[in-house]
């Protein structure tokens, strides 16, 4: 009984080992498989954040508009004023002195016309009486005229004075904030020269730098403010100006964003989030960059017809990004693409597509 046992298992074993042999040594498929996906085109919303800036959009530079000594300077460092307020004070000597001076001049100029008016009065009536010349009556209204122009030059000459005292003060011209001071005490400005730099309150923005890839986007998006000091409130924001040219440092585009809505929480100085979503409604189809070939011509993608044939058809890329690229041209909706291997396909080859699955 134990020989033919055995007999039976080794016979059993061997013919299972046939078996297996046999599916082995299978036929293999000659149609290699490819993994597909289908093409998806859907509206462009790619949503940008960028760091912003709270800035004034005046700050303007106060300077003095007669030079002198400085006496005083009455404000700092991110002190708010209102218009009208002092900022500082120049030595006022020199300039009461001139102001003295003019007024002078005009008494003097006002006895010198009453007079001149008095003698051309009388000779007129002489005129008339037959008394005296003409000749003589011309000179005395030529004396009356002459007077008549050194009073107003006089009077002028006040004002001037006046105005020069008056400047001595410098004084805000808009309610703001001193975001720098350039003079103090005891310095000798000259006319014009900056002295405090005010940043007026009443309009705020948000200041942001944008990539090249993204000037064109942003004229046509629609942008909110979100304050790092206040997440909870979203502020509407509007593009207002866009630099023409590059920065040569950083290689972007400076652009300044209105802020209707902005209320007292936004302060200058603050940052925030700018986030900006482009309405350009241009639809695109997102594939893997493995999908992307390119031999040297273009980039294209393998597609596969319904012949199980493969074809490459070249591409539009939009916009290259970190697993993905947005195709705008080349394909069309629901096309079959091979996403892996793209390197090692041949035109005309016909494969077996296989879905790739979603987890």
């Amino acid at each position: 009984m134990a020989p033919s046992l055995g007999a039976a298992v080794l016979l059993a074993v061997g013919l299972s080992g046939c078996d297996q042999a046999t599916g082995s040594h299978s036929k293999p498929e000659s149609e290699p498989r490819v993994l597909v996906e289908k093409v998806h085109f859907a509206p462009e919303n790619d949503i940008r954040s960028f760091v912003a800036a709270i800035r004034p959009r005046i700050e303007t530079d106060q300077a003095f508009r007669v030079g002198g000594k400085v006496a005083r300077r009455l404000v700092e460092t991110g002190q708010r004023v209102k218009a009208g307020d002092a900022l500082g004070q120049l030595d006022e000597l020199d300039l009461r002195l001139q102001k003295q001076q003019a007024d002078a001049e005009l008494a003097a100029s006002q006895t010198a016309l009453e007079q001149s008016i008095a003698d051309e009065r009388r000779g007129a009536d002489l005129l008339r009486k037959g008394w005296t010349a003409q000749a003589a009556y011309d000179r005395q209204r030529a004396a009356a005229d002459e007077a008549r122009g050194r009073n107003l030059r006089a009077r002028h000459a006040v004002e001037l004075a006046a105005n020069a005292l008056g400047y001595a003060t410098l004084l805000a011209d808009a309610d703001g904030v001193v975001t720098a001071t350039f003079i103090e005490p005891g310095q000798v400005v000259t006319v014009g020269q900056q002295a405090i730099r005010l940043a007026r309150l009443a309009e705020k923005e948000a200041v942001v730098a944008l990539p090249e890839t993204f000037v064109n986007g942003v004229k046509s998006g629609e942008a909110r403010l979100t304050l790092w000091s206040a997440p909870e409130k979203p502020y509407r924001a509007a593009l207002r100006e866009l630099a023409p040219s590059a920065d040569p440092a950083t290689r972007t585009f400076n652009a300044r964003f209105s802020l209707p809505d902005a209320d007292d929480k936004v302060e200058l100085g603050m940052s925030g989030t700018l986030t900006i979503t482009p309405n350009t409604g241009q639809p695109v189809a997102r594939v893997p960059l493995s999908a992307v070939f390119d031999q040297g011509k273009g980039s294209a993608l393998w597609t596969v017809g319904s012949d199980s044939r493969l074809s490459l058809k070249p591409i539009v890329v939009r916009r290259y990004g970190e697993r993905d690229a947005e195709v705008s041209q080349g394909v069309d909706e629901g096309d079959e693409i091979v996403v892996l291997g793209a390197q090692k396909l041949v035109a005309g080859e016909k494969v077996r597509p296989t879905a790739q699955l979603a987890f």
